[in-house]
């Protein structure tokens, strides 16, 4: 089966988590009292908002941006094997260098 291709809407992203980093102190901790990571990688982008007047603003970030995100921003869909989060734009913090 193909995998299907997403492509967001207006100012939104598809951002694909990174893995939770693990710590060294040995401290187990159940998936869910895990937080989950704030940080991914951008998968897709949409063409832009449209303003009062018509005119299209497209989105600063780029496929392949690692990016920050806020907590609790997005919403988050899941495929066959992957988890995916898709934000507007303003929910972006920074771009990770």
């Amino acid at each position: 089966m193909r995998e299907k291709k997403i492509q967001p809407l207006g100012n939104k992203i598809v951002v694909q988590r990174q893995e939770a980093k693990t710590t060294k102190g040995g401290i187990l901790l159940p998936e869910t009292a895990k937080e989950k990571p704030r940080e991914g990688k951008v998968i897709a982008v949409g063409p832009g908002r449209m303003d009062d007047k018509g005119k299209q603003h497209p989105v600063e970030l780029k496929v392949g941006d690692q990016i920050l995100f806020s907590s609790y921003a997005g919403t988050e869909f899941k495929t066959a094997d992957q988890e995916y989060l898709i934000l507007s734009e303003e929910d972006v913090l920074a771009i990770v260098n």
